[in-house]
């Protein structure tokens, strides 16, 4: 980059309303990164020829070999417009839905985006998730259709056709706009209205709803593209060139005579001219006119492709005069047409004069934020606006300012880390000499040469002068290397890049309020740090000083060591960056793992967290070929977790190190970073470990053959399961329907539990809330060890309150009556997909929120054993019995929790030491099991010796609460659990992806065979408009997708791609341990029944990679394996 440009970049970050931080958001391959290279040769950093080849932002190899955006990356662009000068600080995304969650990094730090449509594939699924993440993030979009010149060189479309299919797609565009705002209207109206019911619920009388008057009063006009609006472009990057309708208002106000106003208007839409009276008018084609756009713009176009591709060199001449423009002799005769058609494009209607144009006027510069985004921003979790301290809320103002003052609080957002070759860094850089430093040079090879002649003729007596002389100018030694390493060591360099790790890690940033400066001391925000719980930490509140803080939790305070001006490839040193500006910031890996906020001031809260597409579902093992360099892979997979947005880095209870990422190009690119950038060592990687759930269903009605069970009759069994056998073993107490009762080892206590499955939407709604749950969890424990709630807002009440309702509403029924006030935990984890209820009268204890209860000392004493009830329950849903995967969709129902045994227990240790207390206590053992009294005497009935203490009347001993009866009743609760499951009919549930296709007609059969062998189904399937390409919608599991891009295209000579996007859990339907029964069966499936059963394919698949026992066998008669002319 050359210096002089760096110092106008300085220039133009200093004024904030002309700065534009933008993102080009698009489905994979639609043309992001060629429309990127083209804005970029309008800068002169790459030639315009090499525009759309080069792929500038592709700056990794594996992008280049594979023609994807693998990562978002900023490049910092100056643009004039009427006597204006911006800076355009454009961000690069990925299109490939493996790598979205680096598309939320950059979405987070732009204030607009830029989304491409394809003209012929239209709007796909990616252009859907990427207009949604960028309506979350409150930016505003504009539209730009681009590779119209498939549309008549592919295509081979007429202008009028061409016309109703870019009107089609901007239809869909707007549909989808539509939907958004819509969904978005109706939730403020909603919490509106829950609102004012809350104000005026004295008011009596039905309430009734009318969603449409929120809509009405709403304007929407200005969300739509539409390009009498001027916030749709049309293109063709890789030809170079592209329109937005002002342009041609512009030409045509002069030629026909028509106010450009009015031609801004009708350019667009069905308006047909009248060239004899100069009038535009909106009558129908019945005369065979056609609309303004096809007459005065597109057909010009095609004209010019025409003569183009016929090489009508007249004509070509002819349009090049007319347009007076002037085409090198070079381009003139080149055969190819693509350069001849660039060559006049470019010129006649410059891509980047139109998109730059547009994204200059259509899009906000950092001052427009709304302060509506702020707020989101500003409230992480559950909590809103209003709740946070008065300081914090101050802040709105600074970020509303974006002021560069030195009182302005200091604001930046890291939305990501990014490893750098430490040589690319511009401090270890060699930089370019000085006129002195080159003299002095020359005089020390002058030295080095005569010295070299003197020893040649033997002179012997010359040398030690001259080596001294050399010495003292050349202390590294006499060979030509050492100036060199002279010279490089003038420059400074940080110590820590020396040692064996190339790698450093700049932050990918954006500034928000106040100056970002070199040397700044800042608060580095984790984003699990409160606000609030650093004034109850640090009682002088905000204004302490920074330095002799208490530790307080997620907080770190640290120094901006170097800022860059990111230039795509290249990084360039700053001084100090002005708000509003997109920066990268060094030195913060050790206080930053993948996103954080800084701050000068720690009332700041940390921003909401992105919100990431793709959830990483693809995981594997990783382990070093050779052992001993384990610590290399640990220290690398520390690393790329930094470098990586969406990765995640786990070490299971069995010590393997566990890389889980969103997709199979994300795995790859993953494993390519750690061989050859992190670790550097060889590895060794597993097959991928797939993820399922177990769960329970209803009985069927039906058997394997479609007859309907109980009707016929069975016949006697030759080889019954010896699972049914082995399932339930003595001692365990199992009812027809399916109570499961268990006693203690020592036989103190004895629990029911009953299994039962959720229905589907109860499960889908659990899932979904996971978050709620886990702040409704926080705050039942709060409540109950009677610590203050103040910090729970009405919002989260009122959320809390909702989700309860939603599952009532879903739980009705005669066997669910009461379930949902007596849910009693969540599981796995507290905010997983399954429930405990509680049915036992004695311990009335709910996961709601509510009024501490009066009996409150008798439910302490109870909560102790309560709690291992609920971690018995946690741990059985952490790992079913089928192949210890987690559970999903159960609800266990504790029915009886019989104690008495055991507070009888007490009360015989106790006789010995309070003779005058045994009446009582004998009263006591005879009275009902479920009187409240018990509960009192359960934490004073231990099975320890109760010589070594007094207990006094009335005191609780809480001597048991860890002790062994505990973790007896873990180990109960945890089996009981597993055995209430078997005796219910049980399922794998497996991960599926929704699996989205693109096809030609010709090749739908091959799409078919391939999605039908690895146990895809189809869901739609539908023909886009005005091309001969199908959409396929198709579900496939997660287990048979690996490899399935690569088949599919083999397949199909590359005109078919998937794109795989994790949806939902499915419950594979076959039964994994399901033998024949009945004759029907016996005769469909043969004695053995050993076709293959999918779910019981997996269960083994997963048990034998933990290493539990799988049942199978080998060989059978092994003598009737050999052929008869062996046995000769």
């Amino acid at each position: 980059m050359v210096l002089n440009s760096l110092d106008k970049m300085i220039q133009l970050q200093k004024n904030t309303a002309n700065i534009r931080n933008i993102c080009v958001l698009a489905h994979v391959d639609h043309g992001k990164t060629t429309l990127a290279d083209c804005l970029i040769s309008s800068n002169g950093i790459i030639s315009s020829r090499l525009a759309g080849k080069l792929r500038y932002m592709d700056s990794r190899k594996d992008e280049q070999i594979r023609g994807i955006t693998m990562k978002s990356s900023a490049i910092s662009l100056h643009y004039t417009k009427d006597n204006e000068e911006y800076l355009i600080n454009l961000i690069d995304s990925p299109g490939h839905v493996d790598f979205s969650s680096e598309v939320s990094t950059a979405v987070r730090i732009c204030d607009g985006c830029i989304i491409v449509v394809d003209a012929v594939e239209g709007v796909c699924p990616q252009t859907q998730a990427v207009l949604r993440q960028a309506w979350l993030e409150n930016i505003r979009p504009v539209l730009v259709i681009n590779k119209i010149d498939r549309l008549i060189v592919e295509l081979k479309f007429a202008p009028q056709e061409a016309y109703s299919h870019l009107k089609n797609i901007l239809e869909q565009m707007n549909a989808l706009t539509g939907a958004l705002f819509t969904s978005k209207v109706l939730e403020e109206r909603a919490e509106r209205e829950t609102e004012s019911q809350g104000n005026s619920s004295s008011e009596q009388g039905e309430q009734v709803y009318d969603w449409s008057t929120g809509l009405e009063n709403t304007d929407d006009s200005h969300l739509y593209f539409s390009p009498d609006q001027g916030n749709v472009v049309f293109t063709s990057a890789i030809d170079g060139w592209g329109f937005g309708i002002e342009h041609f208002a512009e030409i045509y106000s002069q030629k026909i005579g028509i106010k450009k106003e009015v031609l801004l208007k009708t350019l667009w839409g069905d308006y047909y001219i009248n060239m004899k009276a100069k009038r535009i008018m909106k009558v129908d084609q019945a005369k065979g006119k056609k609309p303004l756009f096809v007459q005065l713009i597109l057909e010009n176009i095609w004209s010019l492709y025409d003569a183009v591709l016929k090489k009508d060199k007249e004509k070509i001449d002819k349009i090049v005069t007319s347009l007076g423009l002037k085409i090198g002799a070079r381009e003139a005769r080149h055969s190819d047409p693509k350069v001849q058609i660039s060559a006049i494009c470019s010129q006649w209607l410059p891509i980047s004069h139109a998109v730059l144009a547009m994204v200059c006027q259509k899009l906000p510069s950092p001052l427009d934020i709304t302060a509506e985004r702020v707020e989101k921003l500003m409230c992480t979790g559950s909590q809103t606006f209003d709740s946070l301290p008065p300081e914090t809320q101050a802040l709105k103002a600074a970020f509303m300012k974006c002021g560069s003052e030195d009182t302005a609080p200091v604001i930046i957002f890291v939305s990501k880390m990014f490893a750098v070759d430490a040589k690319a860094l511009p401090q270890n850089k060699p930089r370019p000499l000085t006129q002195a430093e080159i003299a002095q040079r020359r005089e020390r090879a002058r030295q080095r040469h005569a010295e070299k002649l003197a020893a040649a003729q033997g002179q012997a007596p010359l040398e030690p002068t001259q080596d001294g002389s050399v010495l003292e100018t050349n202390p590294k030694g006499e060979e030509p290397r050492g100036d060199k390493e002279q010279v490089e060591s003038m420059t400074p360099k940080p110590v820590p890049q020396e040692e064996s790790n190339q790698e450093s890690f700049v932050a990918f940033a954006r500034v928000f309020s106040g100056v970002a400066r070199r040397g700044k001391k800042i608060f580095v925000l984790g984003p699990k740090y409160s606000p609030v719980e650093f004034l109850q930490r640090v009682p002088l509140g905000f204004s302490a000083p920074p330095d002799d803080l208490p530790p307080v939790p997620h907080m770190a305070y640290c120094t901006l060591e170097n800022l860059y001006l990111l230039m795509g490839r290249e990084l360039e040193d700053l001084e100090e960056v002005p708000p509003g500006n997109v920066l990268g910031i060094g030195g913060l890996q050790d206080f930053v793992l993948k996103s954080a906020t800084l701050c000068s001031l720690p009332s700041c809260p940390p921003f909401i967290p992105l919100n990431f597409e793709a959830t990483p579902i693809v995981r594997v093992a990783v382990e070093p070929k050779h052992p001993s360099e384990m610590p290399h892979l640990v220290k690398g997979m520390k690393l790329l977790n930094q470098a990586d947005p969406c990765v995640q880095i786990l070490i299971q209870e069995t010590g393997e190190h566990v890389l889980v990422t969103a997709g199979e190009v994300h795995l790859q690119r993953c494993l390519d970073d750690l061989k050859e950038r992190f670790a550097k060592i060889q590895i060794s990687v597993s097959e991928p470990i797939i993820p399922f759930r177990e769960t329970i269903t209803k009985p069927p009605k039906v058997d394997m053959v479609n007859e309907e069970i109980g009707k016929q009759q069975k016949v006697a069994v030759i080889h019954q399961t010896k699972e049914d056998q082995s399932k339930i073993p003595e001692g365990i107490q199992v009812d027809s329907d399916g109570l499961v009762t268990l006693t203690t080892p020592n036989k103190l206590a004895m629990l029911s539990v009953r299994a039962m499955p959720l229905p589907e939407e109860v499960t889908q709604i659990l899932e979904e809330n996971s978050d709620l749950i886990r702040s409704i969890q926080q705050l039942t424990s709060s409540l109950n060890e009677g610590r203050n709630t103040q910090m729970i807002h009405q919002k989260t009440l009122e959320k809390i309150w909702e989700f309860k309702g939603k599952l009532e509403q879903h739980l009705t029924g005669r066997k669910w009556r009461n379930v949902v006030d007596q849910i009693w935990s969540f599981g796995p984890r507290k905010c997983g997909p399954n429930i405990l209820v509680n049915k036992n009268e004695d311990l009335q204890n709910s996961v709601w929120p509510g009024p501490v209860s009066k009996a409150s000392k008798e439910v302490t004493k109870y909560r102790d054993l309560g709690n291992s009830i609920v971690s018995g329950f946690q741990l059985a849903t952490l790992s079913g019995p089928m192949c210890e995967e987690p559970l999903m969709g159960v609800c266990f129902v504790l029915e009886k929790w019989d104690l008495s045994k055991f507070e009888g227990q007490g009360a015989n240790d106790k006789q010995s030491q309070e003779q005058s207390d045994l009446v009582k206590e004998g009263q006591r053992g005879d009275e009902t099991r479920s009187s409240g009294d018990e509960n009192q005497e359960l934490q004073d009935g231990c099975p320890e010796p109760f010589e070594k203490r007094t207990v006094q009347k009335g005191e609780v001993s809480l001597s048991d609460c860890y002790g062994p009866f505990s973790g007896q009743l873990i180990a109960t609760m945890k089996e009981a659990c597993r055995y209430a499951l078997q005796v219910k009919p049980q399922r794998l549930m497996a991960a599926m992806y929704t699996c989205d296709i693109m096809a030609t007609g010709d090749v739908l059969g091959r799409v078919y065979a391939v999605l039908s062998k690895r146990e895809g189904r189809v869901l739609q399937e539908e023909m886009k408009e005005g091309t001969d390409m199908f959409i396929i919608k198709a579900v496939l599991p997660v287990a048979e997708s690996f490899g399935f891009a690569d088949e599919i295209r083999k397949r199909t000579s590359g005109l078919a791609s998937p794109q795989l996007v994790f949806s939902h859990w499915e419950i594979i339907p076959s039964d994994p341990f399901w033998v024949p029964t009945t004759e029907e069966e016996y005769l469909h499936f043969g004695e053995k029944a050993d076709s293959e059963n999918q779910a019981r394919k997996y269960m083994n698949a997963v048990r034998k990679r933990k290493g539990l026992y799988v049942e199978e066998k080998i060989v059978e008669h092994a003598e009737k394996q050999r052929t008869l002319s062996k046995n000769k």
